[in-house]
């Protein structure tokens, strides 16, 4: 697989947990899952990433045929009981699983202090707070870009920001997605963001050297 290839694929699985863990995965998002639209490696990569594509195969096969609204109308309810409330079980916040922060404090300015020393302002279409996964994500996903254009600096920001936040809390968030639903969409993505952040923690620690 070329450098193009690879920077290809990282994006797409950041791609593919932001769509599902933003909001309510769109009709358009499942309909292309459900269309195998969604290529997944042949090859293994790591544990937690060919048990992610495993249960996005698992999604797929249960999934296909059916009535697109009745799927999507199942991921909304299943959504909206774990991530959304009344009390949901689950807070995809990093400042929430951090024990040296209060939820949504000082925490919450670290991340964005992150943010702000690598040039990147959150989007405004995350209606969340900066510390959300998707939010977290979307920065990634940026970093990313970046050091596709040969910004090797990019390299050590993605370093730093998988050091102090990706890695201190993307372990029990998955722990507590995986313990909450038996519903595989929200299975697969809670796996692929583990297998993401295993993957990504490898390729830096060998390029910002």
């Amino acid at each position: 697989m070329d450098d193009s290839a690879v920077y290809d694929a990282r994006t797409e699985l950041v791609d593919f947990v932001v769509e599902v863990f933003w909001d309510v995965p769109d009709r358009a998002f499942v309909d292309r899952l459900l269309s195998d639209e969604v290529a997944v490696p042949d090859q293994r990569v790591n544990d937690a990433l060919d048990e992610g594509f495993d249960a996005l195969g698992e999604f797929v096969e249960t999934n296909r045929g059916r009535d697109l609204d009745d799927v999507h109308e199942e991921l909304e309810v299943e959504y909206t009981r774990v991530f959304v409330g009344p009390r949901p079980p689950v807070l995809p916040h990093e400042s929430y699983y951090r024990e040296d922060t209060d939820y949504l404090g000082q925490g919450l300015a670290d991340v964005e202090a992150s943010y702000a020393a690598a040039g990147w302002k959150p989007p405004e279409d995350y209606a969340e707070e900066n510390d959300f996964v998707a939010v977290e994500l979307a920065f990634l996903r940026w970093i990313i870009g970046r050091q596709a254009t040969g910004a090797e600096e990019a390299f050590g920001y993605e370093r730093v920001f998988l050091d102090e936040h990706l890695t201190t809390w993307v372990d029990d968030f998955v722990d507590d997605v995986l313990a909450e639903t038996d519903h595989d969409l929200f299975r697969a993505a809670a796996l692929v963001l583990r297998g993401l952040v295993e993957f990504e923690d490898e390729l830096v620690a060998q390029m910002a050297r």
